[in-house]
């Protein structure tokens, strides 16, 4: 039997979040009951209700709280897989933009499912705030980082990497980074369709849908999963695939971090093992161009051979044009005829038969590795080169602007989909992303500089420049309302662009896998289903 919190202490508790109902605080019975369910012995599990009888002595400090919630944590998991400490700086500065970095009141590295699942169970018992992060690649603050007022659990221990014995099946952790896992399954002779960053964790990447060079024939990386092993808020660890939950399956398609936290990707391998890839630069005045180029192209080659696909970031000095073709060639594959008219100012990564490994080796050394801020943002619509054009010469208005104000570095950057995308998708057991089914483009951008104090500044060309796609758009009947997760801004809504009855469906699974609500109620950031 659970009794009612003195109505001060409750009213204390409610106004600081660390309680959501009044039934939370728990008799002396239960709580001991509960922390030797998650492996406290009697001696460690009086020590702790002590010390959150004190804590709820004190309402106005809430991080007595949260200094409870971790020991429990530590006594439970072990203090190797809880850092209480002086925090471990290396620990929180594995963010990629320095933006989300963050020091939380502690750090929890869980090793198994069973580790998640007692975390879980005693985050959910004390209503502490948390934090769950993957690779920590989002640049979107709070995402995947919290101050002192939460809990980081931090899922980088569970990166296992192995491929079944017909190779047809690769189990991923959560916590593992693309990079790893292209090469690791490499060397095995196997390749499935993930990120295309080596630094990207799976988790985050997979969670928000996935885009990679593979995608317009295979869809997107969450379409090729085939189990997800999820612990639930109440600990409960089940399998979401075709066959078992299978709704649950639907949602983490794209739903993101809306219904548990994932702890295994089963995902399926690809029949791609050598590919042919080259890498050219552009100088700043062929930008029209490449564009017209690229919307000739998405429409034709593009949408007819689907092992065909481009790396275009175009930038405000110069340009580079990469392209992938899922199989080897003796020579420039057909599907890339219409870029044989454009004449590079060098070529820096020249034609060759490869893999994805050696393709991420050849294009490491262009990838940024200066620990700055980071933001980028999203945007849709249909094929259009005067729309393209016309929406870039804004942009790099804005960008050489924001350039010379505060030095600051932005890309803008065109990936391809083809119709057979959505058709993948369902084709798969269906995703609730909506995509539209002809060819189109998602943009992004991203954006690096260096100063706190010009986050906004920084932020304002991608800001200006996703209203003026979707002004223009609308205005030329090219308009499309979907906005890519995995490249959305923080102020950006992309579950709602997967349309009113996938979002109503999304709620009915969270409500049902998630009866507490604690991933929308406790979770510190993401796109959640409670700011839809």
């Amino acid at each position: 039997m659970r009794v009612k919190p003195n109505s001060l202490i409750s009213s204390l508790l409610l106004s600081l979040g660390l309680i959501f109902n009044s039934n939370v605080v728990a008799t002396n019975t239960d709580i001991l009951s509960f922390l030797g369910s998650v492996g406290l012995s009697s001696s460690q599990s009086h020590t702790i209700k002590s010390q959150f009888d004190a804590a709820l002595s004190n309402a106005s400090n809430s991080s007595d709280i949260l200094s409870v919630a971790c020991q429990a944590s530590q006594e439970s998991l072990g203090a190797e897989q809880v850092d209480t400490s002086p925090l471990n700086q290396t620990l929180v500065d594995e963010n990629w933009s320095l933006s989300c970095v963050a020091s939380p009141y502690c750090i929890i590295l869980p090793q198994s499912a069973d580790d998640v699942s007692k975390a879980i169970r005693i985050i959910s018992y004390f209503k502490v705030k948390i934090s769950i992060r993957s690779g920590g690649h989002s640049p979107n603050p709070g995402w995947s980082s919290i101050g002192q007022d939460g809990v980081l659990i931090d899922l980088q221990r569970l990166n296992q990497i192995s491929l079944s014995s017909d190779k047809k099946v690769s189990s991923i952790g959560p916590g593992a980074r693309w990079g790893n896992v292209i090469s690791t399954l490499g060397a095995q002779d196997a390749t499935v369709l993930g990120g295309r960053d080596p630094p990207v964790g799976v988790g985050g990447l997979i969670l928000g849908g996935g885009y990679h060079h593979t995608s317009p024939e295979y869809g997107t990386a969450a379409d090729n999963v085939k189990n997800f092993e999820v612990v639930l808020s109440n600990g409960t660890i089940i399998n979401a695939n075709l066959n078992e939950n299978s709704d649950l399956f639907w949602s983490l398609k794209g739903g993101g971090p809306n219904f548990g936290i994932v702890t295994r990707f089963d995902v399926y391998t690809i029949p791609v093992n050598e590919i042919w890839y080259q890498l050219t630069v552009y100088g700043p005045d062929q930008a029209s161009s490449i564009l017209d180029v690229f919307a000739e192209w998405q429409l034709n080659e593009g949408s007819s051979d689907l092992k065909a696909n481009i790396i275009l970031s175009l930038g405000t000095d110069s340009h580079v044009l990469g392209l992938v073709y899922s199989a080897p060639a003796a020579q420039t594959p057909s599907a890339f005829a219409p870029f044989s008219a454009l004449e590079p100012l060098q070529v820096v990564v020249p034609a060759t038969n490869g893999t994805f490994t050696t393709l991420n080796e050849a294009i490491s050394p262009f990838i940024p590795t200066e620990h700055l801020r980071h933001d980028y943002r999203s945007a849709s619509s249909k094929v259009d080169a005067q729309l393209y054009k016309d929406v870039y010469s804004f942009w790099l208005d804005k960008a050489v602007a924001t350039r010379d104000a505060i030095v600051a570095n932005q890309t803008f950057v065109l990936q391809h989909v083809p119709g057979n995308m959505a058709a993948q998708g369902i084709a798969k057991g269906g995703n609730p992303l909506g995509i539209y089914p002809e060819t189109h483009q998602w943009w992004t951008t991203l954006v690096d500089w260096v100063n706190e104090e010009d986050d906004d500044i920084a932020r304002s060309a991608a800001i200006d420049t996703v209203d003026q796609w979707q002004k223009l758009s609308r205005e030329r009947g090219l308009s499309l309302p979907f906005f890519f997760m995995n490249d959305a801004a923080r102020d950006q809504n992309p579950i709602a662009s997967y349309g009113e009855e996938n979002v109503k469906k999304l709620r009915e699974v969270s409500r049902k896998y998630d009866g507490t609500q604690l991933f929308q109620t406790q979770q510190n950031g993401g796109f959640l289903l409670a700011h839809v």
